[in-house]
């Protein structure tokens, strides 16, 4: 298991979602991946995205502005 970043600050729906995306796809399975956004939205359409694709959402929390979502890497990779 790896642990990896993700900027997706001052990005815009769906944005975040397309780039967490396509950053998981590079990774393997049990990797997680912390993903740092701007957009409030990204709080429900991330763990929306983990769910239809097999991945696991383990936490999510505000800091100040941001939101930061943690995702672990499942096998629908």
């Amino acid at each position: 298991m790896a642990r990896y970043q993700l900027d997706a600050r001052r990005l815009f729906c769906p944005m975040p979602v397309i780039r967490t995306q396509n950053k998981v796809a590079e990774l393997q399975p049990g990797d997680v991946l912390e993903v740092t956004c701007t957009d409030p939205g990204a709080l429900n359409d991330i763990p929306a995205w983990c769910r239809i694709n097999g991945h696991r959402v383990l936490g999510s929390r505000r800091e100040g502005n941001e939101v930061v979502i943690e995702v672990e890497v499942g096998d629908g990779a």
